[in-house]
């Protein structure tokens, strides 16, 4: 790579007409071959300074384009018959202002990034005025490449070093390590409280349409609708769990039954589970070739490559798995709770009064449990709230209508 030639600059202003096209400045094909120079010289420097492999690339990278752009600019000056221009900047750009900032690599990579930006909006305003054709077509050129440069820079910024080699505990205690410092950054439920939220919300609605049913038979005396609530509760508290257990129990079962299939399918023909992971990671958008490579690499350790097959092949993942007897506690708890809140006011009174106020816990309910469904998911809090809570009002309707038609059927009142 040519070294940058340092001399003064000429001060040209001529315009030169082509035929059939407007003037084009000199004087600014100039400011563009300049700025151009100086970036490459930024970028050389930067790159003989640097001692991370991957970043050093990176710039020598920036800096052959930097040139290739005054390249460009030097031949249409020529082109135009102006003078040959002479670089009259620091022969290391300005690689010494960077030098000079502190707070480490990421701030210099900031402040190119910064520059990049300001270079496209600086040619993108002559696209509106260089009409020239030839002009046009660098400054499209010149765009599209420093807005990859932009783009590279701030993938520089965001990369994070390698990490150092580890064994399977080491990488298991990193990575919980890092999820949490994540989780810390961008909270999200936990997993038992999306099980526990929609559990209460199983018990409060099937309880609340039980008492408003029982309510409007009897026209709320307390002794029927806590009979019938109570029962409810503990059926659909019971319920609940067990389901609970047997779904978690089961996903574990599938899971071992997975990992011994894939194991058997490996001591049977591993070349031929090396290719199934390999077209399957190509189905998730890695390279062939990429794909190939990490298959062998995953080969090498047998257990780790098992459970590589029985994630990609059928969607097995340990990680997933819940404790069977703490789903059920879950879902007992969670589901008894919501269930014994539309009960509590038949404790202690009787009649219309039982049944307002019945309504309004229970409706109540339904808001605070729509509203904390909304730590699971992107809709805002107040709408996911009314919407349980207009789904509440219908169900306390129709039973409670239904209730009053069976009551009045079977001489209940």
């Amino acid at each position: 790579m040519a070294e940058i030639p340092v001399a003064v600059s000429l001060s040209v202003s001529t315009t030169v007409l082509k035929a059939d096209e407007e003037p084009v400045p000199l004087a600014l094909l100039d400011a563009n071959w300049q700025s151009e120079m100086e970036d490459y010289a930024t970028y050389k420097a930067l790159a003989s300074g640097e001692s991370d492999t991957r970043r050093r690339n990176v710039m020598r990278g920036l800096a052959a384009v930097e040139r290739h752009h005054a390249e460009l600019w030097a031949g249409e000056i020529a082109a135009l018959h102006g003078p040959k221009p002479a670089y009259n900047g620091n022969a290391n750009g300005w690689f010494d202002l960077l030098s000079g900032l502190p707070g480490g690599v990421d701030i210099k990579l900031h402040r190119l990034r910064v520059h990049e930006r300001g270079e496209i909006e600086r040619y993108s305003k002559q696209l509106l005025t260089l009409k020239n054709e030839a002009c046009q077509k660098i400054l499209l050129e010149v765009i599209a490449d420093e807005n990859d440069h932009y783009k590279t820079l701030s993938g520089l910024i965001r990369a994070r070093p390698p990490l150092p080699a580890m064994d399977g505990s080491q990488a298991r205690t990193a990575l919980a390590a890092l999820l949490a410092a994540r989780r810390k950054r961008h909270p999200e439920a936990a997993g038992w409280l999306n099980d526990a939220v929609y559990a209460a919300h199983d018990g409060l609605g099937s309880i609340f349409g039980i008492v408003s049913g029982v309510a409007g038979a009897t026209l709320g005396k307390s002794h029927y609708v806590l009979i019938a609530g109570m029962a409810g509760m503990v059926g659909s508290a019971l319920s609940t769990g067990m389901d609970a257990y047997l779904t978690s129990r089961s996903e574990r079962e599938l899971y071992d039954a997975g990992i011994a299939r894939e194991r058997r399918a490996v001591d049977y023909d591993e070349s031929e589970s090396r290719e199934v992971l390999a077209l399957s990671l190509q189905v998730r958008g890695l390279p062939e070739d990429v794909a190939g490579r990490l298959s062998h690499l995953l080969a090498e350790d047998k257990e780790g490559f098992v459970k590589a097959l029985a994630r990609t092949t059928a969607n097995l993942s340990e990680e997933d798995l819940s404790n069977p007897w703490g789903a059920a506690l879950t879902g007992f708890a969670a589901t008894a709770i919501g269930a014994f809140l539309p009960i509590i006011p038949f404790f202690f009174m009787s009649g219309l009064s039982a049944i307002a106020s019945a309504a309004i816990v229970s409706l109540s309910a339904h808001f605070a449990v729509g509203a904390t469904r909304s730590l699971m998911t992107v809709r805002p809090w107040w709408r996911s709230g009314l919407e349980l809570t207009a789904f509440g009002a219908v169900e306390a309707i129709v039973t409670f209508s239904i209730g009053m038609a069976l009551g009045h059927a079977v001489g209940l009142r």
